[in-house]
């Protein structure tokens, strides 16, 4: 009798251990994988939209570059939304930050599938080089681990976002903030704890903290300072 229960016992941690095992392949690798072919794929789909001019509408630019603090103010004037369509990219983010080659698609939602082939747009918040803050979410490990880097962000670092017309260029303004998921209001158009007090255009970068879990938040923000056409060619400070 006690030799059957010490060999199932055996038998059960095998069997334990091979599902962890497969389980740790699944998440280091498998999603990094398909994540990568997400992406790819994204982008060949954005590439093709922006070579089809009857299929690419160029959006109005509504801001001007803003400042990263000023007096109080009034509520911030609502961004005048453009169509992106659910699941699919609508432009690409450069964070030269994350390494010379880091460049992702940004996918319009934040559910799970979207944030499994790109970097997710919060829909309802402004789009790129609009009045309001441009709200971009991404995972920190598995699924391509695109935000892995996302401590080393500093203030003075430049994110560029290219939408296929207009390149869009924010500074980074402070250190990542850590918080709660429950705080919504890092979304808000001028959020609480970003240090803006006036409207303007501004950028939200989020992504989980600590790297394998999910009890805080990473949070980092920024503001505009250019937005200027493709034809005129990549902004210097990303070709460089």
């Amino acid at each position: 009798m006690g030799r059957l229960v010490a060999r199932t016992l055996v038998e059960l941690c095998i069997t334990v251990g091979a599902l962890i095992v497969l389980l740790t392949c699944y998440l280091l690798f498998w999603t990094n994988i398909s994540a990568d072919q997400a992406m790819a794929g994204e982008m060949d789909r954005l590439q093709q939209q922006w070579d089809q001019p009857e299929l690419n509408v160029a959006p109005t630019p509504t801001a001007t570059p803003s400042a990263p603090a000023g007096p109080a103010a009034a509520p911030s004037p609502t961004p005048t939304q453009v169509a992106y369509p659910p699941d699919h990219a609508f432009a690409v983010l450069y964070i030269p930050r994350f390494g010379p080659d880091w460049k992702k698609p940004i996918i319009e939602g934040t559910g799970e599938t979207d944030l499994q082939k790109g970097i997710g747009h919060y829909t309802g918040t402004a789009e790129p080089g609009q009045v309001g803050n441009f709200a971009l979410a991404g995972h920190r490990r598995t699924w391509g681990n695109p935000f892995n880097d996302f401590p080393l962000l500093r203030p003075g670092d430049r994110i560029y976002v290219d939408d296929g017309h207009f390149w869009y260029v924010y500074q980074l303004d402070r250190t990542p903030l850590r918080t709660l998921p429950t705080d919504i209001h890092v979304l808000d158009p001028v959020p609480p704890e970003s240090g803006f007090t006036q409207p303007g255009a501004y950028l939200t970068l989020t992504t989980c903290d600590p790297a394998w879990g999910h009890s805080h938040r990473l949070i980092e923000w920024g503001h505009l300072v250019s937005t200027t056409p493709v034809s005129a060619g990549t902004p210097p400070g990303l070709s460089g």
